[in-house]
């Protein structure tokens, strides 16, 4: 008897992640169709992309109801933090994903913050504030450089390294009176600025148990050697080489069954992808933030890497049974994904520039994860600032890197940048 095909809803921001998980979920033998919202140009050739805003709860509970999904997936971070979980499942529907209060992890940078201290977890020594004049005050104490987050979501570029006191004042005002990133500014965390390689942690967890991912690497600065603004990252490489056994049973012990025991101990039980954000200082991995989510562009190169079923391993989150699920991931393989971007990007840029990809541009060891695409008369365009990632596999990181940059050479579009040296410092 062949089973049932699910039909499968991935709701998020419709860039790299999403064309990433909807590629890994369609090879189940059990997925049957999937839907997207919002998707982009290449999930449309796994699927069928809705016109529905991945935010509109309303309209997506009302889609799912009558076209009776069987599995609806919470991937991207606006969404999570508007609490759809928590909708789909007073409608008592099946979905996958931290509810709105434990996503408060990611939403809230002074919840987290709190909730470090609270469990005595690593991190920087931090205040909170949500009074302009008192934060100002406090600035002038601390020593340089010193990091201004503001609290709320604010697309990865939030947080602001000040290097004199004038930049930091310069900082705090945008962030608190001028509003850049909106209400989202309305309280900042000031904390000490630290040093040592950042790296991605993910875990999956079903609110009891958790299993590991192996680490990844992701690339923020626009510009190569890690210069210019921030983006929503670039480039990822997995696993690490500079990240050995012991150092991720130190991260386990230290920081992520920590992490999960103390949201359950605070009757939020998180479900789903927990991604704390590290950096490796000289006292030991310390915690920068938490995502409640797949990271992006860490999903497109974890989908590479791992050999289980995702589907399998979502229905062990959803039905609390993680703990008997045995997750493989590829053995002495390497992924690296390099991001290709709009000219502009991360300020301003164009669209509906076509996308020219040759013969060898994908396939085999390639995967060409859609972020910021459109389909316009039958051809692909850009619609976004990221707007492709391109992901190779290989024995070795030097080989993943490699591949990845052979193929960009088939790829091209108006305005496409990238950086040329994604994974360069790992290999050191």
């Amino acid at each position: 008897m062949s089973e049932e095909k699910l039909k499968i809803l991935i709701i998020g921001a419709g860039g790299g992640r999403e064309h990433a998980i909807g590629w890994k979920i369609a090879q189940s033998p059990r997925a049957g169709e999937l839907f997207f919202a919002r998707g982009n140009a290449g999930t449309a050739q796994l699927g069928t992309n809705l016109d529905i805003k991945e935010t509109d709860i309303p309209k997506l509970l009302e889609f799912t109801k009558k076209e009776k999904i069987d599995l609806a997936l919470v991937v991207s971070d606006d969404p999570l933090a508007l609490g759809m979980v928590d909708e789909f499942k007073k409608a008592g529907l099946r979905v996958w994903g931290p509810t709105k209060r434990a996503a408060q992890l990611e939403w809230s940078k002074a919840f987290s913050k709190d909730f470090m201290r609270r469990h005595h977890l690593p991190t920087a020594k931090f205040e909170i504030f949500t009074n302009f004049e008192k934060a100002k005050k406090y600035l002038e104490k601390e020593s340089l450089p010193i990091v201004i987050k503001a609290s709320g979501l604010a697309l990865g570029k939030g947080v602001i390294i000040a290097q004199t006191k004038e930049e930091a004042t310069q900082a705090l005002e945008k962030i608190m009176v001028k509003k850049i990133f909106g209400t989202s500014g309305e309280e900042v965390v000031i904390e000490e600025f630290m040093t040592g390689p950042e790296i991605s942690i993910h875990a999956f967890s079903d609110g009891k148990s958790y299993k590991m991912f192996p680490a990844s690497q992701d690339h923020k600065k626009i510009g190569e050697g890690d210069t210019g603004p921030n983006t929503g990252g670039i480039g990822t490489i997995a696993p690490l080489p500079f990240v050995d056994k012991e150092v991720m049973n130190r991260i386990e012990k230290e920081i992520v069954a920590p992490t999960l025991k103390g949201m359950a101990d605070d009757g939020t039980p998180f479900e789903g992808i927990l991604y704390p954000g590290l950096i490796l200082t000289k006292d030991g991995p310390k915690i920068l933030e938490y995502n409640a989510r797949f990271g992006d562009p860490e999903a497109e190169v974890y989908m590479r890497l791992l050999n289980s079923d995702l589907l399998d391993i979502i229905d062990a989150c959803v039905d609390g049974k993680l703990s008997s699920l045995n997750i493989i991931w590829k053995k002495d393989i390497f992924a690296c994904n390099v991001v290709l971007v709009s000219g502009g990007y991360p300020g301003n840029y164009e669209k509906g520039n076509p996308i020219l990809i040759e013969e060898g541009g994908g396939g085999g060891d390639i995967v060409i994860f859609h972020a910021g695409t459109k389909i316009e008369n039958n051809k692909f365009v850009t619609n976004g600032g990221r707007v492709l990632g391109v992901s190779a596999i290989g024995n070795t990181l030097k080989e993943a890197i490699k591949k990845a940059y052979k193929a960009i050479e088939k790829i091209s579009f108006e305005g496409m940048q990238y950086r040329k040296d994604i994974g360069k410092s790992a290999l050191k």
